[in-house]
């Protein structure tokens, strides 16, 4: 099997969109803004901020994408991390936060954030081990008001 993960472009935000709602469906609530998903959404994302597409054997399997935060400077939001069904199990998400970190450090970030749905507790512990802490203190700036708060979760980075 031969992983690769690139940046995205501008061209991938239809790929991104069409990731995106493959992964979350069954898996993610029906009121997650993730099933509506759309290539205009995802081309903002990558204008305001970036994001990265997961291949495997030349063929996309997924993505993440992040958002600086406009009133924080040095900080990033990873949001719509998204692996498919296929492919899941073999911490392939793992590769994604990864890319993400390392990206984030070369651009002098200084602070990720991230939100876990609380219908997806046992994404906590994953982060967790890439030393996300829990911030009860922040609120997530996409929340869905239609769903339950999520946890936020935060990692000062090293400069």
């Amino acid at each position: 099997m031969s992983m690769q993960i690139r940046e995205a472009t501008l061209q991938d935000a239809q790929l991104i969109a069409d990731l995106t709602r493959a992964t979350w469906a069954g898996k993610v609530a029906a009121s997650s803004s993730g099933h509506r998903e759309t290539a205009e959404a995802a081309t903002n994302h990558l204008q305001v901020g970036g994001g990265f597409i997961l291949l495997i054997n030349d063929q996309a399997v997924g993505s993440v994408r992040w958002l600086p935060l406009p009133d924080q400077p040095g900080t990033w939001e990873m949001l719509r991390m998204s692996v498919l069904p296929a492919y899941r199990g073999a911490n392939l998400s793992q590769q994604l936060i990864e890319a993400v970190i390392q990206q984030a450090c070369l651009e002098g970030v200084t602070e990720l954030r991230l939100a876990v749905r609380a219908d997806q507790p046992r994404l906590l512990d994953l982060y967790s081990a890439y030393e996300f802490e829990e911030a009860p203190e922040l609120e997530y700036t996409h929340a869905n008001p239609l769903e339950a708060a999520p946890t936020v979760m935060r990692r000062i980075l090293k400069s």
